[in-house]
């Protein structure tokens, strides 16, 4: 019989003590992807521990790079001419491999890349990244589930605005572009930390960008870039679900490696809901004496309220006293998950883009799915406020942006464990 993971988490203690974060899965994955627009050896540090990164890293492989990860480092060799077709096996497993089109087009003139896989939660379309590259003077057709763009005579500068602030297209229009010939301007970019790490290296590297986490990104391209090594920005994400499981559970953490400044927002609706927190140097204190007061949240581009966050927010309002109006604008299946808090006692009603939760003093433990990564967070989080045992399923999302979470939680004082269980079989 088949046997699965789960994460076995029995509520009731408070979360206390200090944890590390480590280095933003949202920005080492492109900054390993950057990399390829240089010859030669890059190394990326502060690199977390997760499933994402290894595979991008045999992404890299099969483009013909050398890539190795150890102890939160990853050395990436590119060679003189790198491959230029990302395979569907692995990129339906890594959406974010897709911003290896940018760079590789630059660099090459030609590349064929599957069309991307990753967790489901709604519809995120390729149109403002080909729309992009075309302005940019790419000629990109689709076939058999491939995206097939080239450029032999190279790419151009343009003036290019998104519909919409996607990361996605900013990233790979950004790293195409700092190869193009004459400057390029991205309108309505987006502003995200990870954003302005890209940049970062890519100045490091010898590109050319004004406008780092601005709306208005302006690059002259230059006809070669540099290897360098660059260490990863923190992960906000991480930070933020360490933050509303401490106020969830009413304990008192202080939070490592990550700037609070980067989670303005999301602290500043812990502290309405009655927290107190105490910012420092790249770390925080988020301490919770009594149940929160319930907050209304609404998920927006950054600086706006995150939308990786949602599940944890929705796990607040869930405990909180009072009725809380949740709003989602990024990604139309972020509720997906909803019917496994329900199972956790949640009162949680949706309506298209808007749930309202009334809070309950005390969640029941059940068996639950996790249905993305920050979802399977959220319901382990949930878990902590709940009577009895809560075991998550699925939690191979978890570990795609997530290391060593069963151990963080441990050492912080859950009551939890990760254990191999017998598959359900059915006979018919």
């Amino acid at each position: 019989m088949a046997r699965v993971d789960v994460i076995r988490v029995k509520g009731g203690a408070p979360l206390i003590g200090d944890v590390e974060v480590g280095g933003a899965k949202n920005s080492a994955l492109k900054l390993m992807a950057v990399a390829l627009l240089a010859q030669g050896r890059s190394v990326v540090d502060n690199v977390p521990r997760i499933t994402d990164i290894a595979i991008m890293a045999e992404v890299l492989r099969r483009l013909g790079c050398q890539v190795t990860l150890e102890g939160g480092r990853a050395t990436i060799d590119v060679p003189a001419e790198p491959g230029s077709e990302a395979d569907y096996d692995l990129v339906r497993r890594l959406r974010a491999s897709i911003c290896v089109l940018g760079p590789l087009l630059a660099r090459t003139g030609y590349v064929r890349v599957a069309l991307p896989g990753g967790d489901m939660i709604g519809s995120r379309g390729l149109d403002m990244h080909v729309s992009g590259l075309a302005r940019m003077g790419a000629d990109i057709s689709g076939e058999h589930g491939y995206v097939i763009a080239s450029a032999p005579h190279g790419l151009r500068g343009s003036k290019i605005w998104l519909d919409f602030p996607s990361v996605g297209a900013t990233e790979n229009l950004l790293m195409a572009a700092v190869r193009a010939k004459g400057v390029t301007e991205i309108d309505n970019a987006a502003r995200e930390p990870e954003i302005v790490d890209i940049c970062e290296m890519l100045t490091d590297m010898g590109a050319q960008i004004d406008g780092a986490g601005t709306s208005t990104l302006t690059i002259e391209g230059v006809d070669e870039l540099h290897p360098v090594r660059h260490t990863t920005v923190g992960d906000r994400i991480v930070g933020g679900t360490w933050a509303f499981g401490t106020v969830m559970t009413r304990g008192d953490v202080t939070i490592h490696g990550v700037r609070p400044e980067f989670l303005d927002i999301a602290l500043d609706k812990l502290v309405t809901a009655g927290a107190e927190v105490t910012p420092g140097d790249n770390a925080f204190r988020v301490r919770m004496e009594d149940r929160p007061k319930a907050v209304d949240i609404v998920t927006l581009p950054y600086p706006g309220f995150a939308t990786d966050l949602l599940p944890m927010a929705l796990g607040l309002a869930s405990v909180a006293e009072g009725a809380s109006l949740v709003t989602e604008n990024i990604f139309d299946g972020r509720f997906m998950f909803v019917n496994e808090m329900v199972r956790l006692g949640a009162d949680i009603r949706t309506d298209g883009h808007h749930a309202v939760v009334n809070g309950r003093h005390r969640l029941s433990g059940a068996p639950v799915r996790a249905t993305d990564i920050r979802a399977g967070a959220g319901l382990v989080m949930a878990g902590l406020c709940a009577d009895g045992v809560t075991e998550v399923a699925e939690v191979h999302h978890i570990d795609r942006g997530y290391p060593d979470f069963v151990a963080d939680l441990a050492k912080l004082g859950a009551d939890v464990e990760r254990a191999d269980v017998p598959e359900p079989s059915y006979d018919f």
